[in-house]
């Protein structure tokens, strides 16, 4: 049968296969031939390693073997300890350039091996000309001005780091852009900067030249730049779609005004860990735009005045997130669910004691919201199966629910979700300690729709397993992209092309029979 099969037939096949490292294990040790179509065909490749000499060899070697790469993914392990940043950022700039050297194809680049310097990117734009998302840590001082080499980048994730000493004669290429140099046309149509200061020059300039800009995503900033950046700030702001403001409560209030009285066209706002309460209400209230998604983490920062704002002002909501809000009561609830009746599908009450401290307030909302296709009320601990099952009764057109970390919900919530869930295709039942491995088959064997469900492996039994690969139900612990470690990398080859050489002679001698 393998000979019948051409290269071409089998590297499809191989692209086909669940991106999991017992299937990748299970297709190199077939024979030499799989074992490097395999690595031919494979487009993405995630890599932990440690700062290490021998590092630079190995990578440059096992990125050799892979010739159609598109997404490469380069991170630190967290066993590393801290080095010194100098020496961090040379060895950071080596790794890139390996990278640059060897991944012609590359559209998507994950750096998180370090800080880096300016100085790689002028061989990575010349070398990968086609990456159209780059994910990196930067050493300051910032210089930016690479961006434009890059003409298909459309994402843009920089993370900002302090580096010891200053620029030396090399880095002076990378001078931030003068006046005279303002009118650069780029592309990039989502932007992410991580530990943005109030001392980091160039940002302004990235600032005026991000006209194109529709989603914005700013984390641990003190600032937007140094003192042009906030002037400048309004000239990307106008275009934009998607917000996300992460830790950043000391510039927070001068963004959200700015948002409100120059974007027009924002339906979706993430504000996470700090904010000003009478800003927040002001920016509701004043901000009368299209919002769709709202997505808010505001322990002791919101409350029922912002709820009844958002019931008045944002008729067209489609997603509501509030996670750890603490402040917000019932009332605020019921009143934005009647409010929200005709167009909110997707609501998350995450680790909000208000469920657990209002009896009812679960079934008073599902009647109220009965158009809800995805449902999270993770980590709260003290939901039970009464309060819960109340308000699935209502809900009958749930693709998704998330019960992660509830952990007083027992056989009685699956019993009723596999009845009055008919539609249900997604679930997430993770460290629900009152649901058993029972209660996880009868759930399986049950819910005619079901793709996906994320429960403990201990919790899936043979039936259920047997059922779930029949109907191609997905069981997983989680959805991060399974990682390799570089380390290993030269040992793990060896052992593997000894697997391989054992299994083809076991072959050859027809050992196997008809297995």
């Amino acid at each position: 049968m393998d000979s019948m099969l051409c290269d071409e037939l089998v590297q499809e096949i191989f692209r086909k296969l669940p991106s999991k490292p017992s299937s990748s294990l299970s297709v190199c040790l077939v024979s030499k031939r799989w074992l490097n179509l395999y690595r031919v065909s494979k487009a993405s490749l995630s890599l932990r390693f440690l700062p290490h000499n021998s590092t630079l060899v190995s990578l440059s070697s096992l990125l050799s073997q892979y010739p159609s790469l598109s997404f490469v993914s380069l991170v630190l392990s967290d066993a590393t300890s801290s080095i010194n940043n100098s020496t961090d950022t040379a060895f950071s700039d080596h790794l890139l350039s390996i990278v640059s050297s060897s991944c012609s194809n590359l559209r998507h680049l994950r750096f998180l091996a370090g800080p880096v310097s300016g100085l790689p990117f002028l061989s990575l734009s010349t070398s990968c000309s086609k990456l159209t998302s780059i994910t990196v840590s930067l050493s300051r001082p910032l210089f930016l001005n690479w961006v434009v080499s890059f003409s298909c980048l459309k994402e843009l994730f920089l993370y900002v780091c302090s580096t010891a000493g200053g620029v030396d004669d090399e880095d002076k290429r990378f001078e931030p852009i003068s006046n005279e140099e303002l009118d650069v046309k780029f592309g990039l149509e989502t932007l992410c900067l991580s530990g943005i200061r109030a001392a980091d020059k160039g940002v302004s300039w990235l600032w005026r030249n991000c006209k194109r800009l529709n989603k914005l995503q700013l984390k641990s900033c003190e600032s937007v730049g140094d003192g042009e950046s906030f002037s400048s700030f309004i000239c990307c702001v106008e275009g934009l779609q998607e917000v996300e403001l992460r830790k950043c409560r000391s510039i927070i209030d001068r963004v959200l005004l700015r948002l409100a009285e120059n974007c027009a066209s924002l339906n979706s706002l993430l504000i996470h860990d700090g904010c000003s309460r009478q800003v927040l209400l002001e920016f509701i209230t004043t901000c009368r735009r299209n919002l769709q998604k709202l997505d808010l983490r505001l322990p002791l920062d919101l409350d029922n005045d912002h709820l009844l704002a958002i019931a008045m002002n944002t008729r067209s909501l489609s997603t509501l997130r509030l996670q750890s809000c603490c402040l917000v009561t019932g009332e605020g609830l019921q009143l934005l669910g009647t409010a929200l009746n005709p167009t909110l599908e997707q609501l998350a009450l995450i680790n909000c004691d208000v469920v657990d401290r209002e009896l009812g307030l679960l079934a008073t909302m599902g009647q109220n919201l009965k158009m809800l296709r995805k449902l999270d009320l993770s980590y709260n601990e003290m939901l039970v199966d009464k309060e819960l099952v109340s308000m699935l009764v209502s809900c009958n057109n749930l693709a998704e629910l998330r019960l992660r970390g509830c952990r007083k919900l027992t056989s009685i919530t699956m019993v009723s979700i596999s009845k009055t869930c008919k539609s249900l295709q997604s679930v997430d039942i993770m460290n629900c300690h009152g649901i058993e491995t029972q209660d996880v088959e009868f759930f399986v064997l049950n819910c005619p729709l079901l793709r996906q469900i994320q429960v403990e492996d201990s919790k899936v039994s043979d039936i259920a397993r047997t059922r779930a690969c029949h109907k191609f139900i997905e069981v997983s612990r989680s959805t991060e992209r399974p990682m390799e470690h570089l380390a290993t990398y030269g040992a793990a080859t060896a052992r593997e092309e000894r697997r391989v050489a054992t299994t083809e002679e076991v072959l050859s001698q027809g050992a196997l029979g008809d297995q």
